[in-house]
């Protein structure tokens, strides 16, 4: 990952760490005013991202800033995404971190300092992609050669304890190394370390929420992402529709049903003593066999392939693949499949433009 340009570090940088965690310096990433705003990649309920260039050096850089200016909420950010961006030596999977900046003016623990993460430029979302393409079907080679990025960038995570939580096609990035695409895992918002306790609540989008946090088990895990990874290979087979579109919880349990089957005890120990089960189910017709095969046949999807699809569209948490486990699926045995997906021309704008002339350095995270 290339460090953004900094010619020397600020004589007097604040420091923000945890009660018993060694404090860690992030990397120096200069002044606001030394960037130039070129365009806004994105714009949600939990950040707004700018598209800038460094003045002297032309980096372009992506600069998140939280609604609020919650210094503590981009921090957390910022301390997971650098785990996430180190987890295995290296994970190129996941989008470059850079650095956090505030103003220099104020200490970064009182409520009004504007911080920002500062972090690689990739490209246009995988979401952006299907849709400008979405007649285009991708061959299987293509698909693995995606799914494989995927399943590794998510197994790394997993593997340095952190859960992302909202894994979808808006949240992945399209970039290009060499001619070849490479996809990257962006915005940990909402990701949390396994290392702390996991809240039941449901969060992230519904059309990507696992059956478990729809049903608001109490200790959900990492398995979350990898049900989210096989909601978006399906997405991708279908060429960028998604496969369980339901309102509300009720109605996406129903959606995942429809498809996967109702679940009973011998394939999801407890599941009959759910909500669901003893009050939704008796008022419904639902199937109990799965028609997924159905909606994916040979013609699309080879056996193999299927596996690993049905491995992690697995309604029970327990039994269903993990990312580490999908990776060693005979169906990645091949290894030269080349990732191409079609490319969008990256669409800018200039609204909301960086705060220039205020004095910035870097903060130190845990």
């Amino acid at each position: 990952m290339a460090a953004a340009a900094a010619d020397a570090e600020p004589a007097a940088a604040s420091a923000v760490r945890a009660p018993g965690r060694k404090r860690r310096r992030m990397t120096v990433v200069g002044s606001a005013d030394e960037y130039e705003e070129t365009g806004s990649l994105g714009h949600g309920a939990y950040g707004v991202v700018f598209k800038a260039r460094h003045r002297v050096t032309g980096q372009t850089v992506a600069i998140k800033r939280l609604p609020g200016g919650d210094p503590a909420a981009l921090l957390r950010e910022a301390s997971l995404l650098e785990r996430a961006c180190a987890s295995g030596g290296g994970n190129p999977f996941v989008v470059g971190f850079h650095g956090v900046i505030g103003d220099r003016d104020q200490e970064p623990t009182t409520s009004g300092t504007d911080l920002c993460l500062v972090m690689e430029c990739v490209g246009p979302s995988l979401d952006s992609v299907l849709q400008q393409h979405r007649r285009a079907r991708l061959p299987e080679p293509t698909l693995r050669a995606a799914m494989r990025q995927l399943l590794t960038g998510v197994a790394k995570m997993h593997a340095s304890r952190i859960v992302h939580r909202d894994i979808k096609p808006q949240n992945i990035l399209v970039g290009d190394d060499h001619g070849q695409s490479v996809l990257k895992l962006c915005d940990f918002g909402l990701a949390v370390s396994t290392s702390e306790p996991t809240p039941s609540e449901p969060v992230g989008t519904l059309w990507y929420q696992a059956p478990e946090m729809l049903l608001e088990e109490e200790d959900y895990d990492s398995q979350i992402d990898t049900w989210a990874l096989g909601c978006i290979m399906a997405e991708l087979i279908n060429t960028g529709r998604p496969l369980f579109q339901g309102c509300y919880d009720v109605g996406q349990l129903c959606a995942i049903f429809d498809v996967l089957g109702v679940p009973d005890d011998s394939t999801w120990p407890g599941f009959s003593s759910t909500t669901f089960a003893t009050v939704v189910m008796p008022e419904l017709d639902m199937q109990r066999s799965s028609n997924l095969r159905e909606l994916f046949p040979d013609t699309k999807l080879s056996e193999e392939g299927f596996q690993v699809l049905s491995g992690l569209l697995t309604c029970n948490p327990e039994k269903r693949l993990t990312a580490a486990a999908a990776l060693k699926h005979p169906w990645f045995a091949k290894v030269d499949d080349a990732l191409k997906l079609p490319k969008k021309e990256e669409v800018t704008s200039s609204s909301s433009p960086l705060p220039k002339k205020r004095r910035m350095h870097a903060v130190m995270c845990v």
